[in-house]
């Protein structure tokens, strides 16, 4: 019989795992300091060495975060943290334009939808004020690529709904930049942009979730005409150059 030799990670990543579990289990809420090095290293027999590879794991998954130079709190890691990690994943596995935009059909109608029934009015005033900003730069004849990427994450935000927020930012941060690589080709494309965006905007305002919803797919159906008319192919692999 063959025996394999038993794969025992390296004592650092025990250490990261162990605490991982207490901060998702709620021992440690967020807002709450870890131990010292000192302690940690008596509670799990180990050099402070290995405690502090362990932390630096930590603070690279956004769990944990440093206040001053030795406090380390407890953290929840947010979208803007989170967002970035999956897109450079989503970019190794050679995604396509038509991948991210079948995602995008079924979550940004979704997320306009549900913001119509929710959004504050804090949260209205902040996509009307994205709304004139991108009229505005529209008539100077400069692209609403990155003012169009924030409008999506605000109605996200206005969905209440941190499963749909943390869902689509990802997809968000590769496909809405993909806008810039036919918007020269089409200058029809960013006032039909500024057309859509106004109707999103004029539903969650109303209250009228069906129109929101409505306007928010024809938006995204947009995309992929604009794409299609500019000759590029819908099976194209999203590149990293394509992002802001």
């Amino acid at each position: 019989m063959e025996i394999e030799k038993l794969k025992v990670p390296p004592a650092y990543q025990a250490v990261s795992t162990e605490l991982q579990k207490h901060i998702l289990s709620g021992a440690l809420k967020p807002g709450e300091p870890l131990p010292s090095e000192i302690e940690l290293a008596a509670k799990f027999g180990v050099n402070r060495s290995t405690v502090r590879e362990g932390i630096r794991q930590l603070e690279s998954e956004g769990l944990v975060r440093r206040e001053g130079r030795k406090r380390l709190l407890v953290t929840v890691p947010h979208s803007a943290d989170l967002a970035p990690r999956t897109t450079r994943a989503l970019v190794m596995h050679e995604v396509t334009f038509h991948e991210l935009w079948e995602v995008a059909m079924v979550l940004e109608p979704l997320a306009a939808q549900l913001a119509a029934d929710v959004a504050t009015d804090a949260q209205i005033a902040a996509l009307k004020a994205n709304l004139d900003a991108t009229a505005a730069i529209v008539e100077r004849g400069i692209s609403p690529g990155k003012l169009d990427l924030e409008f999506h994450s605000l109605v996200s935000a206005a969905a209440a709904n941190k499963v749909l927020l943390l869902s689509r930012e990802p997809v968000g941060l590769l496909l809405y930049p993909a806008f810039e690589t036919f918007q020269m080709q089409l200058p029809q494309a960013a006032r039909r942009l500024v057309d859509a965006h106004r109707e999103v905007v004029a539903g969650i305002e109303r209250r009228d979730g069906a129109h929101a919803e409505l306007w928010m797919r024809k938006h995204v159906a947009d995309l992929k005409r604009g794409w299609e008319l500019a000759g590029l192919s819908i099976d194209q692999r999203i590149e990293p150059g394509v992002t802001p």
